[in-house]
Formats: structure tokens, C-alpha cells, sequence
């Protein structure tokens, strides 16, 4: 049962992302039909710069609607069962969960926190813990199976036992305007450790890919200009909404 580091691949996202969004954007301000314009797009007949400019002129605008016809879909693991909780309160995405019923956690693998890592002591009451949970996990499913539960139905009532550090796997789908409003929350020094990375790894990966939306992406902060959090809660990265002018 071994720790397991975070890992976070892009599989797919929306085809011609840029050239959708920038016809999407068009429609609302042009009098012509997106689908013609669309063949154009796709022949290259119009400048990918042209597009990504107009694109950021009108976001600057506020007008951000269009932006929800793409969509980026990613496979984590390596993350906890913590991390999945806090990540399905984005409700407006997909998700598709490694099920603890179906998959056997006779040797789950878990989440190390870097603090309890960093400490000899917290370490080794973390690993005898898992340890201790591991065995009771395969003692409870034998008890099961020799109860007559087999398969699943063992695994359904033994993962009672399993931590908040066990190991999961999940894909999961956002379009961009979610994407940004989740980097936004999970990318600020507020947000627990483990989801910040995961959301660091996947900021990385749209930047790669859809740089014109995703370049200026991450915590509240990069998008103000300054901290929205107050002065108890800031990391100092930027200024406070209200430094320097005589406000509380």
C-alpha cells in the first residue's frame, strides 16, 4: 500500500476550440450565419491571431457566455478521497469516479500530506495507521465472502473502513467558463494543498493548449489585480482591494 503522487493527463478537448469560440462570439455581433463563416474558419481563410485578438477584446468586455462551448476533459489520479470531495462541489461539470463497490481495496494505495511526510514521527503513526486499516479492510471482506457476500457486495460494506487518504481515480469534464471560475477558487493560496496542485497541473495543460483563454487564468488575484481574501486571510501576493486608500 504504498503513497501515490498526483498525475494529470488533458485527454481530449473541444475540436478547433479557438475557431469555435471566436464563431460563437461572432454570431452575437455579426449578421451572417455562424455555419458559413464556420467553412471559412475551418479552410484557414482567417487569421488565427485575428481571432484571438477579437476573442480577448470582447472577454475584456465581460462577455464571456461563448466561451462555454468548449470543453476540456482530463483523467487524474493519484489524488484522495478528500480531493474528490471538494472537486464534485463543482457542480457544473462531468465526472465518472473509480467505484470503491467494484474495484477490490485489499491494497489500496494512499495520500501522503507533505506536512505529515516531512515529520519522522507523523509519519510513522500515518503508515502503521493505513497498514492497520489495510488489514481490517481484507479481514472484513473475508468475513463477508465466507458470510456469503461475495465480489462487490464484500467490497460495498469493507470500504466502510477506508480513509479520506485512500487513492482514487476520476475523469472529469468542464467547459472553459467553469474551468476559470474553478482555477479561480482552487489556485488561491487558501485552498487545501492537494487541490491547488491538481488545479496547477490542470491550468498548465489549457494554457497549452487554449493560451488565449487560459493565459491570464488562475487565482482571483491575477484577474483583479489585487487580494479579495482581506488582510487575515492574504498571502501577500497582491495588495489588498483596499491598501492605500484609507479604507478598513
Amino acid at each position: 500500500m504504498p503513497s501515490k503522487e498526483c498525475r494529470v493527463e488533458l485527454l481530449a478537448h473541444t475540436p478547433e476550440p479557438l475557431s469555435l469560440i471566436y464563431a460563437a462570439f461572432r454570431q452575437c455581433y455579426h449578421a451572417g450565419f455562424a455555419g458559413d463563416m464556420w467553412q471559412r474558419l475551418v479552410a484557414g481563410d482567417i487569421d488565427r491571431q485575428k481571432q484571438a485578438d477579437f476573442i480577448s477584446q470582447v472577454l475584456e468586455s465581460g462577455h464571456a457566455s461563448p466561451i462555454e462551448h468548449v470543453s476540456f476533459t482530463f483523467a487524474v489520479e493519484g489524488v484522495s478521497r478528500a480531493l474528490t470531495h471538494q472537486l464534485v462541489r463543482h457542480r457544473l461539470a462531468s465526472y465518472s469516479q473509480q467505484s470503491q463497490r467494484y474495484v477490490d481495496g485489499s491494497n489500496f494505495e494512499y495520500i501522503l500530506p507533505p506536512a505529515i511526510a516531512r515529520n519522522q514521527a507523523a509519519r510513522a503513526r500515518f503508515e502503521a495507521f493505513m497498514a492497520e486499516v489495510g488489514s481490517a479492510y481484507r479481514d472484513l471482506k473475508q468475513i463477508l465472502e465466507q458470510d456469503g457476500r461475495k465480489g462487490a457486495k464484500a467490497n460495498e460494506d469493507a470500504r466502510f473502513v477506508l480513509p479520506q487518504a485512500a487513492e482514487s481515480k476520476i475523469v472529469l469534464t468542464m467547459n472553459c467558463r467553469v474551468l476559470l471560475h474553478f482555477f479561480e477558487e482552487r489556485c488561491c493560496s487558501r485552498a487545501q494543498w492537494e487541490i491547488r496542485h491538481m488545479a496547477d497541473m490542470m491550468l498548465e495543460r489549457c494554457r497549452g493548449a487554449l493560451p488565449v483563454i487560459f493565459r491570464h487564468a488562475g487565482a482571483k488575484c491575477v484577474r483583479l489585480g489585487y487580494c479579495p481574501e482581506g488582510e487575515r486571510f492574504t498571502c501577500g501576493r497582491y495588495p489588498l482591494r483596499d491598501a492605500g486608500r484609507g479604507q478598513p
